[in-house]
């Protein structure tokens, strides 16, 4: 009975569908439903998961963003007087309007490629997160992230970096991104050996 339900639930999830506008998402990409992605792109192999909010954003190959996650977003003109809408030209949620200045602030947040971005993290915008970082469940992350760097917290820390110095030079040398299906299908059986792989293609 409890299987059953369980499917039931996850159908039910899965049947909101998602919110996509002026973007571009990899054939090969997966948005799951109930998120939203605005002027944004996703390169191959990477995935969003449910209740997202990406907007004006680039994200790699082969990224993994889990659910509730929340990248880019408006500002609002802490400069002006006020920072409410209602004296702003832009629609809102409100609908009176004092004045109609033009205001527009648009910058984008990149997500590099084999990027794990855990549940419920908060990423501001125009920030840069490196090529294979990590970033930890419900962190908020205000500042560029170097790449292979594991980061947690509010505000989001180094805690480590995921590999020695020499392997990481070596693996954003080999840019394994970058390369065509079926030359990762040769390289795939040495992932779990970073080392071993490296070695073989004489970056090591």
């Amino acid at each position: 009975m409890s299987s059953i339900g369980y499917i039931f639930s996850r159908m039910l999830k899965k049947s909101r569908g998602c919110a996509i506008a002026d973007s571009a998402i990899h054939s090969t990409s997966k948005v799951e439903s109930g998120s939203t992605v605005v002027r944004s792109r996703f390169d191959r192999h990477s995935f969003c998961g449910y209740d997202c909010t990406v907007v004006d954003c680039d994200v790699g190959a082969f990224c993994s963003i889990a659910g509730s996650v929340t990248i880019g977003g408006a500002r609002h003109p802490m400069e002006y007087v006020s920072t409410s809408p209602v004296f702003l030209a832009h629609r809102d949620s409100v609908k009176t309007k004092f004045s109609k200045h033009p205001y527009r602030w648009r910058v984008r947040t990149t997500i590099g490629n084999d990027v794990w971005i855990g549940e419920k993290a908060l990423i501001k915008a125009g920030v840069t997160i490196g090529h294979g970082a990590v970033v930890g469940m419900g962190s908020i992350v205000t500042k560029n992230v170097e790449p292979y760097a594991i980061v947690a917290g509010n505000p989001a820390r180094v805690v480590r970096m995921r590999f020695s110095k020499e392997v990481m030079e070596g693996l954003l040398k080999l840019q394994w991104w970058n390369l065509p299906d079926d030359e990762l299908r040769r390289l795939a059986p040495l992932f779990p050996e970073p080392e071993l792989l490296l070695r073989q293609e004489g970056l090591l």
